[in-house]
């Protein structure tokens, strides 16, 4: 519980640390998530969970995203008097699905095939990171990820017809800022199989999810691993086939 107030500070006050304190810091994926979890219950109601694999053969990892943060397309996010939210702006560009049925927990694990079958809708969208800690890219991996997996936001754009059909090994994706290329990559998700993320959050992340329901959003990890972006800047992705999506801070 220290740890999640101390990193809620944070992020609430603009007064960052450059870490967790060494005996603050979890030493395993369970107390990872205990944090993670503590926090988001200060944000409110849980709008969809963000996930994603370090390489194609190793266990995917996944973070709350609260409703609070979930924005439409064009949105700009801009911050409101003595907030500090908006400050270290990290940008993804990524895939994300919306659930269209509800996979509650069950002894029986769900076929990919299920899953597949209860999203409604796919859609490009940008993740912006956000944390309490100064720099969490030299944090400690536990504490950064025990800071939400570093989740500050999420915008997504128009759901494009017919996903099924994209190949996502080949799958095109470009990140611009105020009008530049900063990044461009081919099937470049770390996940490898990006379709076997959410079986995972399904079947092994039902316990702490409570099951996936209508309406969440999942998104499935970073394309291009992430991009610095800066106050009043326009960001721009757009996917070869999954389509395009933007976000201005204000």
């Amino acid at each position: 519980m220290e740890a999640a107030n101390l990193l809620l500070d944070a992020r609430r006050t603009g007064q960052t640390i450059a870490d967790l304190p060494v005996e603050l810091q979890p030493v395993d994926m369970a107390e990872v998530y205990f944090v993670q979890d503590t926090m988001a219950a200060a944000y409110g109601p849980i709008g969809g969970w963000k996930i994603g694999a370090a390489t194609a053969d190793s266990t995917p990892m996944f973070a709350p995203m609260p409703k609070l943060w979930i924005a439409e397309n064009g949105a700009e996010l801009a911050n409101s008097p003595g907030s500090a939210q908006w400050r270290f702006r990290g940008l993804e560009a990524e895939i994300a699905f919306l659930m269209g049925d509800d996979l509650p927990p069950r002894s029986t694990p769900y076929a990919r095939e299920e899953v597949v079958r209860a999203i409604a809708s796919c859609h490009p969208a940008i993740e912006v990171l956000e944390s309490g800690m100064l720099d969490p890219m030299v944090a400690a991996r536990m504490s950064m990820l025990a800071d939400m997996q570093i989740h500050g936001g999420f915008v997504y754009g128009p759901a494009y017809a017919g996903w099924e059909a994209i190949d996502f090994s080949k799958e095109t994706v470009m990140l611009a800022v105020d009008g530049t290329v900063r990044v461009e990559r081919t099937g470049s998700n770390t996940s490898g199989d990006l379709m076997r993320l959410l079986p995972y959050l399904a079947n092994e992340g039902a316990g702490r999810t409570g099951g996936l329901k209508a309406g969440d959003w999942v998104t499935t990890g970073s394309w291009i691993g992430y991009v610095p972006g800066a106050a009043g800047a326009t960001v721009d992705v757009r996917f070869g086939t999954a389509g395009r999506v933007e976000l201005r801070f204000g």
